[in-house]
């Protein structure tokens, strides 16, 4: 892929003598949604993790991670950052005990290391896409619903103005109602030129918004292809989507 902002290639992640990913090759283009959908177990959280380098210590990866053309297949999460890619967790792992409006500012604070005066400039823009955080802004996040937290893990991200955005899970645990908003934002951040590589097993509504999409079973990559073709072969449909139960 000529525009791609990320590629993986051959990239393989062992615990220990357990392999838990193998032979990995992805690639996502500038402004795209690419999603990876799989069943639990599949490897998907140990996917993000490795490109990410937030293996933990047990976890041993080998391959390929090109971002914006370099191999950063070497360097520690901190560089990875900073270069502009961020992972928003299945946990989310917000601060419980800090408010909405401190979340989201401590979502900004590697720009504000780098010497960004305007470091809060997305503050706005994340209250326009989940008008219920400004209602709560000065509320502690561990008292919010799950739904709400997990716009906010998202708009934590955001703030640093990230271009290449990867959730991990984002749908775990909500209610219908509340996966279809988060959906809906995730697929309006196309629009910013914000690329997303998106880890769901919620397969319908992961591939109704995405570009491209994987998938990911034991540990080996599938099938793969455009998402809307993706969602209407029969073998996905059987096994991710209901039998006969084609997305619209």
């Amino acid at each position: 892929m000529a525009d791609a902002i990320l590629q993986v290639a051959d990239l393989s992640v062992r615990y220990g003598k357990v392999e838990a990913l193998h032979g990995g090759k992805l690639a996502v283009g500038s402004g795209q949604i690419v999603s990876v959908i799989g069943p639990n177990g599949a490897g998907k959280s140990t996917l993000l993790n490795a490109i990410m380098g937030a293996l933990p210590s047990t976890g041993y990866a080998k391959g390929t991670v090109l971002y914006r053309g370099e191999d950063i297949s070497a360097l520690a999460i901190e560089k990875r950052v900073s270069r502009g890619m961020c992972l928003v967790p299945e946990k989310r792992e917000l601060f419980a005990s800090m408010s909405v409006e401190d979340n989201l500012v401590l979502g900004a604070y590697r720009r504000k290391r780098a010497g960004e005066r305007n470091f809060l400039d997305q503050l706005d823009h994340v209250f326009d896409l989940f008008p219920r955080l400004k209602e709560r802004r000065n509320q502690a996040a561990g008292t919010l619903s799950g739904g709400e937290r997990q716009m906010l893990a998202v708009s934590r991200a955001l703030m640093g103005k990230p271009d290449l955005l990867m959730l991990d899970e984002p749908s775990l645990g909500l209610a219908p109602l509340i996966v279809k908003e988060i959906f809906h934002i995730i697929s309006a951040l196309r629009q910013t030129g914000v690329a997303t590589l998106l880890i769901e097993q919620n397969a319908r509504a992961a591939l109704q918004i995405s570009d491209y999409g994987y998938v990911l079973e034991t540990g080996e990559f599938a099938m793969e292809g455009v998402a809307s073709e993706l969602a209407h072969d029969p073998k996905v449909i059987e096994t991710y989507l209901g039998l006969a139960k084609k997305v619209a």
